[in-house]
């Protein structure tokens, strides 16, 4: 949670980024932080965060969110180095599948994931339901 301000910060400077209002305030992330708190990282240069990657699970399937690297230091493996952390922590509590979800719209993450390995999935219809209105 200490870095939660720096997070905020590069999550609202990427582009592709979406947020919501309450889930990705500082006690929505502290809760889903408490839920999980051996699987999300950030990677720091020189006192200053330069990539985040938040993850979790629900003991059987693992949700990477709102990853992202400064622009101005991508292409140097950070992005890689904060998923080879968390695919590794996840290993470490049994999780043997890991799902992410990425704006169609976000052609750098779209490009990212795909050369990281992850696939598309076609056959599923992603849908969600807001349970407070507040949470835009």
């Amino acid at each position: 949670m200490a870095d939660y301000d720096a997070a905020y910060g590069l999550w609202k400077d990427t582009e592709g980024m979406g947020l919501r209002s309450l889930d990705d305030s500082k006690e929505g992330i502290e809760r889903f932080l408490r839920r999980n708190p051996a699987t999300s990282f950030v990677a720091v240069e020189e006192d200053r965060i330069t990539g985040v990657l938040l993850c979790g699970h629900d003991g059987r399937r693992g949700y990477i969110y709102h990853t992202a690297v400064d622009v101005r230091r991508r292409g140097r493996g950070i992005g890689r180095a904060l998923l080879s952390a968390a695919l590794d922590a996840l290993k470490k509590e049994g999780v043997k599948k890991v799902a992410l979800v990425v704006f169609g719209t976000n052609s750098g993450g779209n490009a990212f994931w795909e050369k990281v390995g992850f696939t598309e999935r076609s056959d599923l219809v992603y849908r969600n339901k807001s349970l407070d209105e507040r949470n835009i």
